[in-house]
């Protein structure tokens, strides 16, 4: 036995037939993604990281040209501003090409992208914005002013940066964009000679390696964000589809509901006309109404018959009951009724039964209770459900009480109790759903088919009341029928006629 149990509960974690072919089509389906992706990762991962390039592109289309007109202002202190002025022109001239290859790719679909494509033309392009920046060198020829070399260092690590950061998302736009003008400031200032130049030439290959490491950073973190999204996405996804399955299965459960609850009705209906000619001729046959019969046993069988008869029509009315309420077509038949009165007529049809099996049956009825409003009808189909029951799972000799009382909180209940084996906590679920039947009521004879109860409850329902059941082994059972306090119906103060006009005594009760 440990063995097997062992066994079943690897094989409770082994993933199922389908969860494993959901996995393999998803690694089959990233593998792909990531031999038809431009970067290494995902296609789908490509547009988005395209996409936010060229919208920090645009989105700084006025601030570049800014930036690089106050530099061409600064550096025309120590440079001849015509020289200064081709250099911006130039440099603004590749930024507008930059900016226009972008937003020519906002407008194409996404469904029409192609990854590679598009990639290598905005590397393209930037490859021309950085040679454009490079020209900043050309500025040395001026002539050897210290004060030069510092301003072009300054002008080339201004340039990196803004260059770097927006171009973040495309790892290779920013080599291109920022390398070349590194390059050629580094190798001009070197060239220059002395102490100073050397330095700050370190300074821009230096400055180049940590703003290209920046964007590269920079670059992992927006994929990661882009992953979470999309995992997001298909998370979301997941949801909807699985929230889709489950109104379809809804949908479906609700039509096979309501298809079973309409056949019941009508085979009940069908059923039952034959059923009350079985009952009444074998009544007929039973009281030998019509003569003796010459053999005895013609009699018995025809008590029999109508015992079966009866009990097959009690067994329909209940299906028939219980599919009418399920449907939503029980109606109630309300008026102003006793709830002690209803109690005792049920006592005295139960009462043949429980002396039949020497059951001490006892009452216990509230004084002075008001009536009730609510369906006699079924009222009456409660309380004989719920005594019917209690005497037939009390065994010989046992006792069952009946309690009729006002409740905590106003309104008036009904109280079953008896002594019998009781129902394990287990099983009161099962006992009070639809056709269920505890291990005690499968075992003995007269088992019925496990609708008293749930009837029991929903009609208890159908009266805004509650249904409880107490139960535990060899101590027996105890239900509750409550009927809400906006039900009962208290007598109203005495209404009289004084001098000053009518006025309202309220009465102690």
């Amino acid at each position: 036995m440990p063995l097997e149990t062992a066994k079943k509960a690897a094989e409770a974690r082994l993933p199922s037939g389908r969860e494993v072919r959901r996995r393999s089509h998803k690694a089959v389906a990233e593998a792909r993604q990531r031999l038809t992706s431009s970067s290494g990762t995902r296609a789908a991962f490509d547009f988005e990281l395209l996409d936010e390039y060229a919208r920090s592109r645009i989105s700084g289309a006025l601030a570049m040209p800014v930036l690089i007109i106050i530099l061409a202002a600064f550096s025309s202190l120590w440079v001849p501003p015509l020289l200064a002025g081709v250099w911006a022109l130039l440099v603004i001239g590749a930024n507008c090409a930059v900016v226009l290859l972008c937003r020519r790719f906002k407008r194409i679909e996404p469904g029409r992208f192609n990854a590679w494509r598009w990639t290598t033309s905005f590397v393209t392009a930037e490859t021309a914005y950085g040679i454009a920046w490079a020209m900043l060198a050309l500025m040395s020829l001026a002539g050897p002013d210290q004060n030069l070399a510092v301003a072009l260092f300054a002008m080339a690590l201004v340039g990196i940066a803004a260059n770097a950061v927006s171009t973040r998302t495309l790892p290779a736009a920013t080599m291109m964009a920022t390398m070349p003008v590194a390059l050629t400031v580094a190798i001009t200032l070197a060239g220059l000679g002395g102490t100073l130049n050397l330095s700050l030439a370190a300074l821009a290959i230096g400055g180049e390696i940590f703003f290209v490491y920046l964007a590269r950073q920079l670059h992992a973190s927006e994929l990661e964000t882009v992953m979470h999204q999309a995992e997001k996405d298909a998370l979301i996804a997941e949801l909807e589809e699985a929230q889709e399955m489950s109104e379809e299965a809804r949908r479906h459960a609700e039509q096979a509901n309501i298809a079973k609850s309409q056949f019941l009705a009508t085979m009940s209906h069908e059923l039952r006309t034959p059923l009350n000619a079985i009952i009444g001729f074998s009544e007929v046959l039973k009281s030998e109404l019509l003569g003796p019969h010459k053999v005895k046993q013609y009699k018995d069988y025809a008590g029999d018959i109508h015992a079966s008869g009866q009990h097959l029509l009690n067994l329909i009315n209940e299906l028939l009951d219980l599919s009418r309420i399920e449907a939503g077509k029980y109606e109630l038949n309300e008026e102003v009724v006793s709830l002690v009165d209803i109690a005792e007529d049920c006592r005295r049809m139960i009462e043949l039964k429980a002396r039949a099996k020497s059951i001490e049956l006892t009452v216990s009825y509230g004084n002075n209770l008001p009536r009730l409003w609510g369906d006699e009808r079924a009222i009456r189909q409660v309380i004989l459900n719920l005594l019917s029951n209690a005497v037939k799972f009390t065994p010989q000799h046992g006792k069952v009480s009946l309690v009729v009382t006002r409740s905590g909180d106003g309104g008036q209940l009904v109280a079953v109790r008896d002594n019998g084996p009781g129902i394990p906590e287990s099983e009161i679920e099962t006992v009070l759903s639809s056709f269920g039947q505890g291990s005690l009521a499968q075992k003995t004879a007269e088992q019925g088919a496990g609708l008293g109860l749930p009837i029991v409850q929903k009609i208890m329902e159908l009266h805004q009341g509650r249904f409880d059941l107490f139960s535990k082994v060899r101590f027996g059972t105890e239900v509750i029928a409550t009927f809400p306090r906006a039900r009962v119906m208290d007598a109203l103060a005495p209404v009289v006629e004084t001098e000053r006009g009518l006025r309202i005594y309220s009465e102690a009760r």
